[in-house]
């Protein structure tokens, strides 16, 4: 590894980092630097392969300080027994090639991970040293996003908040038999005990800021974390109901749903072949509706099959209207919020702008047209000033009528 270049270690670094979903950097706070003071922003656009929730591109290097790992987790592509390429950055490697990255404007910020090397405690100590030399000695103001170790001493994982905007503790799998069973080197109460842990730090942090205007802050984005869908036997329905359970538990900002993807001389107990990617597209707008729409995970696990697997051919939330059509139509110019952001194909802002345009006058169906994807998706779920669906949300064959239409693309198409 002593051998390989700069250029060398970045592209198996970077490579290796790809398996890692959780590195949006929404919610943070705002920093620049105008007037001349430090370098970097958390604000701006730039060349990147990551999406904020509000549709920002972000641009973050996203790379791992080390692919070497003590563990044998089996699900890993850097697992222990793994035949890859190792290479690792030393501190100032990483710290240099942010600096670098960013004055060319090709990042904004900087997602941080890493393998296991020598032990929890040594690899936490160079991750927080990374982000500690960028803020202190650099002055760096960019987005900084640290995947933290649970086994790691707590007073290390603390230190992480104090210079990163956002931390990640993985949760790895939905059920703790999975963990048990695919990364029997890790610890399910101990990474709970973690991320219990952060959330006390940053409640009490964001306490003290309010009282004292120059308390420092402390991960201003928050905590999250990934889990990786069909390595093991969970359904979406245990999956919904574990995001719940952390969402409730942790106060966690996001939760990254990852499917599994077959890795070269992969264990035997791991699957042949990966999960339906639409899997994991359904698993995040559930998420959204427990979020954003008011519903409850019972509700979304109400939508799955015997099998409890969420349907892919239909979002969730269509699903349930469909499956729960008593519910329906309903009165866009009499129902309460609760109820509109039930109906497929209305979003939280459609529903915002329907609250505050019926104020004034009595909306039509043109009107809801306006301000909606597909209107087509909406009509059998609404009545409006001259609009009513009649036998329309009844009918036997409606699901069939609103599945997206399946569409084959020109291979030479421009």
């Amino acid at each position: 590894m002593s051998r390989l270049g700069p250029q060398e270690k970045l592209a198996i670094l970077a490579d290796a980092a790809k398996y890692d979903a959780s590195c949006a950097s929404s919610g943070t706070a705002k920093r620049n630097s105008l007037g001349g003071k430090g370098i970097g922003s958390t604000e701006g656009m730039g060349i990147c392969h990551a999406y904020a929730p509000d549709g920002r591109c972000i641009s973050l290097l996203k790379v791992l300080l080390t692919n070497s790992c003590i563990f044998d987790c089996h699900y890993c592509i850097n697992r222990k027994s793994s035949n890859v390429r190792r290479a690792r950055f030393t501190v100032e490697e990483v710290v240099q090639l942010t600096l670098a990255f960013y004055r060319r404007n090709y990042i904004e910020g900087l997602f941080l991970s890493s393998g296991i090397i020598r032990s929890p405690n040594y690899t936490m100590e160079q991750i927080v040293e990374v982000a500690r030399s960028l803020r202190e000695d650099h002055d760096f103001r960019g987005y900084v996003h640290l995947k933290t170790i649970p086994d790691a001493d707590p007073e290390l994982v603390r230190q992480a908040g104090v210079h990163a905007d956002r931390v990640s503790i993985n949760v790895e799998l939905p059920t703790a038999a999975g963990l048990r069973r695919l990364a029997p080197e890790k610890d399910g109460d101990r990474i709970e005990g973690a991320m219990k842990d952060m959330k006390n730090a940053i409640e009490e942090k964001r306490d003290a800021r309010k009282r004292f205007k120059n308390a420092p802050s402390f991960a201003p984005a928050g905590q999250s974390t990934q889990m990786i869908v069909g390595a093991d036997s969970a359904n979406d329905g245990d999956i919904v109901q574990r995001a719940a359970t952390l969402y409730g538990r942790f106060g966690l900002r996001r939760i990254y749903y990852s499917a599994f993807s077959p890795i070269p001389d992969a264990s035997a107990i791991l699957p042949l072949r990966r999960p339906p990617l639409m899997r994991e597209h359904r698993l995040y707008q559930s998420d959204w509706l427990i979020r954003f729409y008011g519903f409850t995970p019972g509700e979304v696990a109400q939508t799955a099959d015997d099998a409890g697997m969420l349907a892919l051919d239909i979002d969730p939330k269509l699903a349930w209207a469909l499956k729960f059509r008593e519910h329906f139509p309903v009165d866009v110019n009499r129902a309460p919020r609760e109820l509109l952001l039930r109906v497929p194909g209305l979003g939280v802002k459609a529903v915002d702008k329907i609250l505050s345009s019926r104020r004034w006058r009595s909306l039509d169906l043109d009107d809801v047209a306006r301000l909606t994807v597909s209107i087509a998706k909406v009509r059998p779920f609404i009545t409006a000033r001259n609009w009513r669906p009649t036998l329309l949300t009844d009918r036997v064959d409606l699901k069939r009528r609103l599945q997206p239409k399946l569409e084959q693309l020109e291979l030479f198409a421009p």
